[in-house]
């Protein structure tokens, strides 16, 4: 593996430290689903992990009245994080299931993710931060945000599972 070179303005995400930092960002983001803004914030959450794009988790707030439901069952566990549940993203009358998650009680280190919601951003018409048009993190279980800010090489493509 071959780490790129970060330009003016860039961060590598081989910087990120491992456990994840987090880092409250100012930038707007603004995520469009189903022909409708389903969430604008310029407050979000910026969860830094090393080799990862970052993950940007949005405040409920920030979310559309009624754009977000409870998903059927299941969860997943981050040995940072804590337990994480799955919501369905609502635009229009498209349906995004399991497509964000957010941690209802999360680690002491992260409390500040509590009532945060992160998502896939390729599941979405589109996600952009201060008007970037963001690229989703290779691989189908991240949710990283790729954009002109970060260079990798990022995990989720071909050959990276056991980075």
């Amino acid at each position: 593996m071959k780490r790129d070179q970060p330009g003016p303005g860039q961060e590598s995400v081989w910087d990120y430290p491992r456990p994840p930092a987090l880092e409250l960002s100012s930038e707007l983001v603004v995520v469009t689903f189903g022909g409708q803004i389903v969430a604008e914030t310029s407050r979000s959450w910026r969860v830094l992990e090393t080799s990862h794009p970052p993950t940007y988790y949005l405040p409920r707030s920030a979310f559309a009245e009624d754009s977000l439901r409870p998903a059927g069952g299941g969860s997943s566990y981050c040995e940072w994080k804590g337990l994480a549940s799955y919501l369905d993203v609502v635009g229009g009358d498209r349906i995004a299931q399991r497509q964000a998650w957010w941690y209802p009680r999360p680690a002491e280190q992260y409390a500040e993710l509590e009532d945060h919601i992160a998502l896939y951003p390729g599941a979405m018409d589109l996600c952009t931060v201060d008007g970037e048009q963001v690229t989703p993190q290779p691989g189908s279980f991240y949710g990283g945000w790729v954009t002109s800010r970060v260079v990798g090489p990022f995990k989720g493509t071909p050959g990276t599972t056991f980075w």
